[in-house]
């Protein structure tokens, strides 16, 4: 038989020894490392985000308020060699450009037409998104197919689909005049007659086109968060109103609008800020965006962000446009704030 080996009698007490004398060793470096790991790489992991967010996002926000009371815009002063100075001359005017704000009518034009597309657009929009989203919450046939290309319209680059909207409603070979042009319709602009429509020479006209542009764009995006909350609904809800006789438009208003309110309230305050900020359609709507102008020769669709961009780019007034920007920021908050109210007060939310 193989001898056995005969360990001396403290030999595992001095590996034992060992062992807790190199934890001991290491354990101060361990703890300072680990607690390091949590308390500190969290955060540096995330400071990119917060860094470029306050360099894109809250910088801006302050230098515009601050730039809203002073007289910041770029003048050209004829120097003595006879040629212009590019240069911008600040001066504090306090509540100057906000008086200019609200008595220029160019601004009121601008705010009425960012609410007409606005009550155009959203109301329609939401409407439709509701009901495309409850009749694809039903089983059908290629359900992932239709889930799916509702979305095709809201992952299109917006200015592309602005692009192709913009031709569709040319005056000359434009498709919708082309349609038009099969039912006989004309239309008469001074002394010359053309088939269909000038889309862009009456306001209704633009804002009807412009409407159709922005819920192409924004409808399917809508109705996937409504079926997103539609999913969440028993399905015994819907058998019980089927046995008790409520048919398919009944469910939808007594059962699933009440149940996805929040989901409802959510989308309207979304649909508010965004259509309040419109500004890439109607420019891609315009014969000419690179002037700047802005909704035509008669600006019928200039929306307050395009007069903003106008009044700072162009005017390279910025103290103004900094002011028309606060003061639509204002009006943003106050109407979200009061289509969540009519929307918590019509869902019969106390």
């Amino acid at each position: 038989m193989p001898a056995k080996s005969v360990e001396a009698p403290g030999a595992e007490a001095a590996g034992t020894d060992d062992a807790v004398a190199q934890r001991r060793s290491r354990g101060p470096k361990s703890s300072i490392w680990s607690r390091f790991d949590h308390a500190v790489v969290p955060y540096v992991l995330i400071s990119p985000f917060f860094l470029l967010f306050v360099a894109f996002g809250i910088f801006p926000i302050v230098y515009s308020a601050l730039i809203s009371f002073q007289s910041y815009r770029n003048e050209y002063p004829v120097g003595r060699d006879g040629t212009s100075i590019n240069t911008f001359t600040k001066r504090w005017v306090g509540l100057e450009n906000f008086e200019r704000t609200l008595t220029s009518w160019d601004f009121w034009q601008a705010l009425i037409n960012t609410f007409g597309l606005f009550i155009l657009s959203a109301v329609p929009q939401l409407i439709f998104a509701l009901i495309l989203a409850s009749l694809l919450n039903r089983r059908l046939r290629a359900q992932s197919f239709f889930r799916v290309g509702i979305l095709v319209p809201y992952i299109t680059p917006i200015v592309a689909s602005s692009i192709v909207f913009s031709t569709f409603f040319a005056r000359d070979g434009g498709q919708a005049n082309w349609i038009l042009s099969l039912f006989g319709v004309e239309s008469t602009y001074g002394t010359r007659t053309i088939e269909g429509l000038d889309w862009r020479q009456e306001r209704w006209s633009a804002w009807l086109a412009l409407v159709i542009m922005i819920d192409w764009k924004w409808t399917g995006y809508n109705a996937l968060l409504y079926l997103a909350a539609m999913q969440s609904i028993p399905k015994d809800v819907y058998e019980a109103a089927s046995l008790d006789g409520a048919g398919a438009w009944r469910q939808l208003w007594s059962i699933t609008v009440p149940m996805i309110r929040p989901m409802v309230i959510f989308t309207v305050v979304l649909s508010t800020i965004g259509s309040l900020q419109l500004f890439a359609e109607p420019v891609q709507f315009d014969d000419n965006p690179a002037s700047g102008l802005g909704g035509g020769n008669r600006h019928l669709w200039r929306t307050v962000a395009q007069l903003i961009w106008h009044t700072g780019w162009n005017q390279k007034n910025f103290g103004w446009a900094g002011a028309i920007s606060w003061v639509l920021f204002v009006v943003v908050v106050l109407v979200a704030a009061m289509n969540a109210w009519l929307s918590n007060k019509i869902g019969g939310r106390k």
